[in-house]
């Protein structure tokens, strides 16, 4: 909950990614460390850190770029 990590339903495990927050332009790096999330229009879950610093609360859910670092290309890009 309180590290910097996030769910994904097909980036290998390890994988960091990029992630920013397009309403406001924060950036946060995340190790993606489980799979989900299971809710059909999302891309990624957050843990609670990282949400915090990409600055989602209190709405809970933001418009965000995901780019995986781990490969040093970008992988996937969601509007």
């Amino acid at each position: 909950m309180y590290a910097m990590t996030a769910a994904h339903r097909t980036l290998p495990l390890p994988t960091y990614v990029r992630v920013k927050n397009l309403n406001n332009g924060r950036v946060a790096i995340v190790k993606v460390n489980d799979r989900g999330p299971f809710h059909s229009n999302r891309v990624i879950d957050l843990s609670y850190a990282a949400a915090a610093k990409l600055g989602v609360f209190p709405s809970g859910t933001a418009m965000v770029e995901i780019e995986a670092l781990s490969t040093g290309k970008q992988v996937a890009q969601y509007y």
